[in-house]
């Protein structure tokens, strides 16, 4: 089940390129964010920092991804298109970065991206059998709705992520877990090729995040944000989509399950109250962990948290024997500390209002 030394070795360097290139190229991409006006400035409610601060931090993401990616990847077609894709991402979030790209422009460049990747074969062939007690089969073949689902996939991840990068830090590190937790399930079902991609995608995120961490110095903006998305939907499908098998279906849900549970939540938000599904608000989970009496770092902290113990979950479902049992600790450990962390963090309504009123008195 588990990979060769070489392999490990690989990957560890695969990271490590990534990551450096991503962090020595950061004080670059920040002087020229502020030279070309890509600042963002705090000007809604929405915004939690208080001063302007340049983005398009993405740009080192996407150069140490990319050096990575062709000193350790096998390049088939499938990785041409997700490369070529990435370009069209970077390049529609570069220009948004500096002057505020309407979001139909923004997702007709997603849309182009996603139908690059799949003209390149990344598709999903099939889906998991929602009878899950069923002896035969666990995939059924979708035929000619392969294309518009994965267009959708591909679509409603790349904005899951996106929507997610409200907190200094969050959708970089959420991201950089996904990657892991990919990663590793990779491995395990012997995609090498995948495995490479994923690390050369959390080695970026790992050398940009020092930066980003609050108080953020810089951020990645939509360059980064909509590039990390992508990825993450696309290499899914190459590598864990394609199997006959119920958890290669699970696992990258449980990865990208925090972006995609809030986007989810958000759009059903919206809509009932009558608004477009892509009109911005302060409903997101980091914005209500803030409101209940978290601070920046502890918010980050806590859906850190959530999004590793889903990771965990998803890699406990590709182990056996004595390591799952491990792992599954681990996740109960973590799903505890949160919960304890919480609890004692957050204060009752009544006990700050009653704070409140002594305070006037």
């Amino acid at each position: 089940m588990f990979p060769d030394m070489q392999l490990w070795l690989k990957v560890l360097l695969a990271v490590a390129a990534a990551a450096a290139v991503a962090f020595g190229a950061t004080p670059i991409v920040k002087n020229f964010a502020t030279r070309v006006g890509a600042i963002d400035v705090p000007d809604s409610k929405r915004r939690v920092h208080d001063h302007p601060i340049p983005r398009m931090g993405g740009m080192a993401i996407f150069l140490g991804f990319l050096i990575s990616v062709l000193l350790f990847v096998r390049i088939d077609t499938q990785v041409q298109g997700i490369l070529i894709g990435a370009v069209i991402i970077v390049a529609t979030g570069v220009v948004d970065d500096i002057v505020q790209l309407r979001w139909f422009v923004k997702l007709g460049a997603q849309v182009v991206a996603a139908v690059v990747a799949i003209v390149h074969g990344v598709v999903i062939q099939g889906l998991m059998n929602p009878n899950v007690f069923s002896p035969h089969e666990t995939l059924v073949t979708i035929g000619v709705l392969s294309i518009p689902i994965t267009l959708f996939w591909i679509v409603g991840v790349t904005n899951a992520v996106n929507l997610i990068d409200g907190l200094d830090g969050l959708a970089c590190g959420v991201s950089a877990i996904s990657s892991v937790t990919m990663l590793v399930a990779a491995l395990m079902v012997a995609e090498p090729n995948v495995a490479l991609l994923l690390a050369a995608l959390a080695g970026g995120c790992l050398g940009f995040i020092p930066y980003n961490m609050n108080p953020a110095k810089i951020f990645m903006g939509d360059t980064g944000a909509l590039l990390l998305g992508y990825v993450l939907a696309t290499v899914s499908i190459l590598g864990l989509f394609k199997f006959y098998a119920v958890i290669t279906f699970i696992v990258p849900i449980l990865a990208l399950a925090l972006p995609l549970f809030d986007t989810t939540f958000a759009i059903i938000r919206r809509l009932l109250r009558g608004q477009n599904p892509m009109t911005p608000d302060r409903g997101h989970l980091h914005h209500r962990l803030i409101d209940h009496g978290l601070s920046q770092k502890q918010a980050v902290a806590v859906l850190y948290s959530l999004s590793a113990m889903l990771g965990l979950t998803a890699v406990v479902i590709c182990s056996t024997g004595k390591l799952r049992m491990l792992l599954l600790a681990f996740d109960l450990l973590i799903a505890a500390a949160v919960g304890v962390f919480v609890y004692r963090t957050i204060e009752h309504p009544a006990k700050a209002e009653q704070k409140k009123d002594a305070g006037n008195e």
